[in-house]
């Protein structure tokens, strides 16, 4: 069984990445609260990808999940005493971080996600990206309206956009996240959809699935962007730099191109220097 008590003090710092950049303009209160956030989905992404056994992953989630019951009812545990106080302060819904959770136990399932129907990666989008995103806007200050549909499609841009960086890394889990109907559309068998996540990564077709799963990730960064133009200030910098970086990424790998073998691809440094100077003066 997965011992989960060493969560007892979550991480209020992210490391050095896009998220932790992006983070930067935000003011100090509201800063905290995000890695708070960050903290809570690092922790429950950890036991979903994690080497114990499906039934004990599950186990442990449904911990996070009686935990987080508590956080919102005043009664934190421990673990989450640096989350608590922002969940009053923002007024971050438990059904959010319910979604959260809802979204690691589909990766805690005894047979992976392989070639899941359309809808099917969409709810999981919802789950592990747009619900990080509800609970974001709150603290960023958008207005509730703007804010939902942000999170909607930043949230899905963001989650296409890591599936199509990690389809490698994901096949060696026995996970393929693209959508059953772009696999079979692009030339990608049944039988090959249902063989497993490591023949999907060699088809040949493959790319041309990568292609249009792309083309959706793009048109949800433009939804978005149109969101945020009514947003120039204070609440709009933080998601406007992430989606500016993780766009820069998404370029990057079609550049790369989608065939084997696929190279490790990622926005550097000081392509991400830039995008945060650019952003921050707007």
């Amino acid at each position: 069984m997965p011992d989960d008590t060493q969560a007892a003090s979550l991480p209020v710092h992210a490391p050095a990445s896009s998220f932790a950049i992006a983070m930067r303009v935000l003011p100090a209160d509201r800063r905290a609260a995000m890695f708070a956030i960050y903290a809570f989905c690092r922790a429950v992404d950890d036991i979903a990808d994690g080497p114990a056994p499906p039934p004990d992953r599950r186990a442990a989630l449904e911990r996070w999940r009686a935990d987080v019951d508590a956080a919102c009812a005043g009664a934190a545990p421990p673990r989450l005493s640096a989350l608590a106080p922002h969940i009053a302060a923002y007024g971050l819904a438990r059904a959010d971080f319910h979604a959260v959770i809802d979204g690691m136990l589909m990766d805690a399932q005894d047979r992976p996600i392989c070639a899941p129907p359309a809808d099917t990666l969409d709810l999981y989008c919802d789950r592990v990206a747009a619900a990080v995103g509800r609970l974001s806007v709150r603290v960023f200050g958008l207005p509730r309206d703007d804010g939902l549909v942000l999170a909607h499609h930043l949230g899905r841009a963001l989650q296409l956009t890591n599936i199509l960086r990690d389809i490698d890394d994901d096949a060696a889990i026995g996970r393929a996240y693209l959508p059953r109907e772009l696999l079979l559309a692009a030339g990608v068998e049944p039988r090959v959809c249902a063989a497993g996540a490591g023949e999907i990564a060699l088809h040949p077709a493959l790319p041309r699935a990568c292609v249009d799963l792309a083309a959706q990730a793009r048109r949800h960064y433009a939804a978005a962007g149109y969101v945020l133009r009514r947003h120039r200030g204070a609440g709009g910098r933080a998601p406007r730099l992430m989606g500016a970086v993780y766009e820069a990424l998404l370029a990057r790998l079609a550049k790369r191109g989608w065939a084997c073998p696929r190279t490790r691809v990622k926005v550097g440094r000081l392509q991400r220097i830039g995008i945060l100077l650019r952003h921050t003066v707007l």
